[in-house]
């Protein structure tokens, strides 16, 4: 059956179409504000890999969910939310996978829209953080994690998502990158951070609304790594580290990302495999739907 006559007999019938997306984000892309997409890409992750089908289970399990937060009284349903599915990316070439999750991004900014990416290990964020930063030259980012990342390699590659925030510093410069769970990395990473490189907040929110304050009006950009979350809470990650930030902490802190004006965002490092409870999709799947609801 060709697909136009397909869509004819759903409308008639009054039956949607199977066809997955977040929940309630099924919005036309003409019509969006926002446009969510996958980046299923995991070919340098350090220790478990698996987090490229993360974006794939947030889907699926997300019907497991309101669309209605009754933390901020706002519903999914009544916000401009496209779901544009999964990239292709190239497993083998990590240069041309970032190619690709750059220039989707740039063509969302170019239209006016606000990207949301899930991951995906972290360094899909970087791809996503250069179309920001040509789009917004006075692009700001917030990094939640339990991972410094600052790493000027690992293992011989510049290209990690060891060294990720690392290469977002080489793109935005001093004073730019704001981090905060930090609770892991090299002493190398923490002494070069404490340089004045990057304003890092080790082990949990401490600073975040001073942050907040002083970037009033500029474009940020945010990103979060799931195992900035305590692996007693979350253990569906590749690099779990304990001593991280409770559910109800992490989801405060996002509430406060409405004062910001947040051009773009990633939710990156579920690795769904390691979690058969499948508590820590679920975990995602929630902050999913309030950080769209707080950034729209």
């Amino acid at each position: 059956m060709m697909t136009n006559q397909r869509e004819v007999i759903m409308q008639k019938s009054g039956i949607k179409q199977n066809v997955e997306t977040f929940l309630s984000c099924d919005k036309p892309y003409h019509e969006a504000d926002t446009v969510i997409f996958g980046a299923p890409f995991d070919s340098t992750t350090s220790y478990r890999p698996g987090t490229r089908f993360g974006s794939r289970a947030i889907r699926a399990e997300s019907y497991g969910l309101e669309s209605y937060s009754p933390y901020q009284d706002k519903d999914l349903e009544d916000i401009a939310v496209f779901d544009g599915g999964d990239l292709e990316l190239s497993i083998g070439r990590v240069d041309l996978a970032l190619e690709a999750i750059e220039a989707y991004t740039a063509q969302v900014l170019a239209e006016g829209k606000r990207p949301v990416m899930l991951g995906g290990e972290h360094l899909v964020t970087l791809g996503a953080v250069r179309a920001a930063a040509k789009a917004y030259p006075e692009l700001a980012v917030i990094h939640f994690d339990a991972h410094a990342d600052l790493r000027q390699e690992y293992l011989g590659a510049t290209l990690s998502h060891a060294t990720v925030i690392r290469r977002v510093w080489d793109i935005l410069g001093d004073g730019r990158i704001h981090q905060f769970g930090i609770r892991s990395g090299e002493r190398e990473e923490f002494r070069w951070a404490a340089a004045g490189r990057v304003a890092m907040h080790k082990f949990d929110l401490q600073g975040l609304e001073e942050t907040i304050a002083a970037l009033k009006g500029r474009p940020v950009y945010f990103t979060l790594d799931l195992d900035v979350l305590d692996p007693a809470v979350f253990p569906g990650t590749g690099t779990p580290e304990p001593g991280g930030l409770s559910f109800m902490e992490l989801l405060q802190a996002i509430f406060k990302l409405k004062d910001l004006t947040v051009i773009g965002a990633d939710l990156v490092e579920l690795s769904p495999v390691y979690d058969q409870s499948g508590v820590s999709t679920a975990a995602a799947c929630k902050l999913l739907r309030e950080l769209l609801l707080a950034i729209s």
